[in-house]
């Protein structure tokens, strides 16, 4: 069964998050990161994919804080429109979203009735997972797809604090692949792939979509989640 639901973040604010739930009991659980278009239907199909493998999966909407009820397409007029919601939610004072991101993981334990909790997310979502890696807790391990800005300099400074695997393009106009390079020189202890694609290349519903590297992504992410969570 999946839905929307409320979550409260630590400062009192409430806001939804899309909940798809397994059958049965939960092998574990997951907290799965927007692009920029909002817990939209690709967003929610990942949901509901990782609930059919047994996971209880959390995707919280992290532009609440500057506009509700985002549901964007892949257009050039929707990546303006999110883009521009990413610079306002970038923009809010510390934690800003981190703190719903935090909420999100302990309702995600909580439902699952106290398993481990893995954290995945894909673009922008991607490089919020980064930085909870290293700032949040209640987290068992982390997977970023494509996560644009974590291989500047001052995002490589940081320190996750739990297993990290990331999957990269290498026809990425967004993040040289030389970037990347300094990541995983920098963190040896971190999985980097990298794919012969473009950024985006995970989502069905773009025309950068992949499905070979999709496919080889998800194998590699299932395997991790798997040994990490169990």
């Amino acid at each position: 069964m999946s839905d929307f639901t409320h979550l409260t973040s630590s400062d009192g604010f409430r806001f939804p998050a899309y909940v798809a739930r397994p059958e049965g009991t939960a092998r574990g659980a997951l907290v799965v990161l927007q692009e920029i278009f909002g817990v939209n239907s690709h967003i929610r199909s990942v949901a509901d994919r990782w609930a059919a493998r047994g996971y209880l999966v959390v995707a919280p909407a992290t532009f609440a804080r500057v506009q509700g009820d985002v549901d964007l397409g892949y257009t050039p007029d929707d990546m303006k429109v999110g883009g521009a919601l990413k610079a306002g939610v970038e923009a809010l004072p510390a934690p800003g979203v981190q703190a719903d991101i935090q909420a999100a993981i302990d309702h995600a334990a909580r439902e699952s009735g106290g398993t481990k909790v893995g954290l995945f997310g894909f673009c922008w979502g991607g490089l919020l997972t980064w930085r909870a890696a290293a700032q949040l807790n209640g987290l068992s391990a982390a997977v970023s797809y494509y996560g644009g800005g974590m291989t500047t300099p001052a995002e490589i400074a940081r320190q996750p604090k739990v297993p990290l695997m990331a999957h990269f393009a290498d026809r990425d106009t967004h993040i040289p692949v030389e970037s990347v390079k300094a990541l995983e020189q920098a963190h040896p202890e971190i999985q980097v792939f990298l794919y012969a694609a473009d950024h985006g290349f995970n989502c069905d519903q773009r025309g950068s979509y992949d499905a070979a590297a999709a496919q080889l992504a998800d194998e590699r992410t299932e395997a991790f989640f798997a040994q990490h969570l169990a």
